[in-house]
């Protein structure tokens, strides 16, 4: 089978920064599926597994954490899904990825594809939507249904893959949700999606919440820079706030006053601890993707792809490393098909 690895560390412009083999087509385990790739999509760890070293002995990495495909071959202690069905999941950053034309993958971390979307809509979801889920209603003590009727959120990097999906999931649990965004089309899609307000990251967060009446919101997520906004959220989370984080700080973090003297929750997510730690409970992202797609097929949250490239191969995936490292993307960007 075709896939994608990468070999060694190397920026994106380097033609050999992702390069295609031939490997043997896997046989699945007792609780694998096997799929058939028909799209994957790009996120920030792919860009920083790619510039990676490579783990001792191993002689290259399939990258790709989001996918959609059709489930090819089933192991002997999965039920519930059967060959020929149209899945999508996010996987596990400890085997390889999705960047092939079949993927092993635990059935425990799939759900069957959302019907009302095609290959590279489904495929842009996973990652973003487990994530969102997770901070918003099982890290942060929110509840999905009403979890945030009454209250403020604000969602720094709201035209971001997880912010796509995070303004959406909050809206439908009730939050008044101020987004962030910099650009007339970034501002436009965050809109889109639902938020109430719009405010400039660029600019100091506190005059333009006071201009709409906010002296401080209830909570936050944290989606792009941990370090320059943890002091400005510090002030603006109200007493006994919650403040999510996916970024890794640069540099160590005050976690003193005014976060103790507030008693603000603090919330780290990320969406691989349960399949790489393989917890008891690592079926929670089947059981949160078939929820995403059934709130996707009932019209009440939207995909969030927002540019699709063609066919699944080493130059387009590098393209679309290069499009994710720019920092302008807005929503995510998928690959779909083969040559």
């Amino acid at each position: 089978m075709k896939a994608i690895v990468t070999t060694r560390p190397l920026p994106i412009d380097d033609p050999h920064a992702l390069v295609e083999i031939e490997l043997d087509i896997p046989a699945p385990g007792p609780h694998d599926l096997r799929v058939r790739i028909e799209a994957v999509a790009v996120n920030p760890v792919d860009t920083k597994l790619r510039r990676a070293p490579l783990p001792e002995g191993a002689p290259h990495r399939v990258l790709g954490y989001d996918a959609a495909g059709v489930v090819d071959a089933v192991g002997d202690q999965v039920s519930g899904f059967s060959i020929g069905d149209a899945v999508y999941y996010a996987g596990d950053v400890t085997r390889p990825g999705s960047n092939a034309q079949f993927q092993l993958v635990d059935a425990r971390l799939v759900a069957h594809k959302p019907d009302t979307l095609d290959f590279a809509q489904a495929a842009a979801l996973p990652l973003t939507a487990i994530t969102a889920w997770e901070l918003l209603f099982e890290r942060m003590p929110y509840a999905f249904e009403e979890g945030g009727a009454g209250k403020t959120l604000l969602v720094i990097a709201g035209a971001g893959g997880v912010g796509s999906i995070a303004i959406q999931l909050a809206k439908l649990a009730g939050f008044t949700v101020i987004a962030t965004a910099s650009r007339q089309d970034s501002i436009a899609w965050c809109r889109a999606l639902g938020a109430d307000h719009v405010i400039d990251h660029r600019q100091a967060l506190a005059p333009q919440l006071q201009t709409l009446g906010y002296t401080q919101v209830d909570a936050a997520l944290n989606l792009a820079d941990t370090d320059r906004y943890w002091e400005p959220l510090g002030e603006l989370l109200a007493p006994q706030g919650h403040v999510g984080l996916i970024v890794e700080p640069a540099g160590a973090l005050k976690i003193g006053d005014p976060y103790k003297a507030k008693c603000i929750g603090i919330h780290w997510e990320f969406m691989f601890a349960r399949p790489r730690f393989r917890t008891a409970d690592m079926a929670a992202h089947g059981r949160i993707l078939a929820r995403v797609a059934a709130l996707v097929d009932a019209g009440r949250l939207r995909g969030t792809l927002g540019r699709t490239l063609s066919p699944i191969a080493a130059d387009t995936l590098r393209a679309a490393h290069r499009l994710l490292e720019s920092g302008a993307t807005i929503g995510k960007v998928a690959v779909a098909g083969w040559r």
